[in-house]
């Protein structure tokens, strides 16, 4: 590696304020803010908006958006027997 020529590798607290979990990894993200962690130590804190423990996917929470499918939909509508293969309308 050269020197002087990538940024800071170091530990960095990322906080989800929306879940209230936070936790320490390594990055190169930057941040004025400080936190003090379980060990004793003081490390820069990144706040996120959405992590694993917020996010929908993660967490079971996830919408079904369309659960019919749009065929279905119009038939049901509009009725007749759209997308069966039936007789065209002259």
């Amino acid at each position: 590696m050269q020197q002087d020529k990538h940024p800071e590798y170091r530990p960095v607290v990322f906080r989800d304020r929306a879940a209230g979990y936070a936790f320490l990894t390594r990055s190169t993200a930057t941040s004025d803010q400080t936190i003090d962690w379980d060990d004793g130590e003081t490390y820069p804190v990144v706040d996120v908006e959405i992590s694993s423990e917020s996010h929908p996917f993660y967490t079971g929470r996830a919408r079904t958006v369309d659960s019919e499918g749009r065929i279905a939909r119009f038939a049901r509508r509009y009725g007749g027997d759209a997308g069966q293969g039936g007789e065209q309308a002259p």
